[in-house]
């Protein structure tokens, strides 16, 4: 099985799952942003025009989406992407091709800083990392799929 395999099964066994997560308290969902915030990557961030000029070379680009699916859908996502949680990332690491580039990335750049470091700690190729939302402040693209709706004509037939 080749490496895009392994990416693509990694991200359709471990999507669904995410849809079942259950959320911190709001304790923790409020202690989480000044935790991020106190933290300092070491991998270098990159803005928009670094990660276009990175795209340009998907065969050797590799795009770590770490959000959970509902954020993808609601702020938007890039057109190719390995998800993974950044909880369950260093378990997953076999998965994770370490011949290409890759780009953390989350909403605001805390979880992909971090996982940036993660990663650049246990040998692969970190380019970079980015928050999704600043991608697209800065004029970047982000895809935005609406969930299909049921056709309940379908059904009947």
């Amino acid at each position: 099985m080749n490496a895009l395999s392994k990416l693509l099964l990694l991200m359709f066994v471990f999507t669904p799952t995410a849809f079942g997560a259950t959320h911190g308290t709001a304790d923790q969902a409020a202690a989480a942003p000044a935790a991020s915030e106190q933290y300092k990557p070491k991998a270098p961030q990159i803005n928009r025009a670094k990660l276009d000029e990175l795209l340009a070379k998907p065969d050797q680009l590799l795009i770590i989406d770490l959000r959970r699916p509902d954020e993808i859908a609601s702020v938007g996502g890039f057109q190719v992407y390995l998800n993974i949680q950044a909880t369950e990332l260093e378990n997953h690491l076999a998965f994770i091709p370490k011949d290409r580039s890759i780009v953390t990335v989350s909403n605001h750049a805390g979880r992909s800083g971090k996982s940036a470091d993660l990663l650049a700690g246990k040998g692969f190729k970190v380019a970079g990392w980015l928050g999704a939302k600043y991608y697209e402040e800065e004029g970047g693209k982000l895809i935005k799929i609406a969930p299909s709706t049921p056709n309940p004509q379908a059904s009947i037939q």
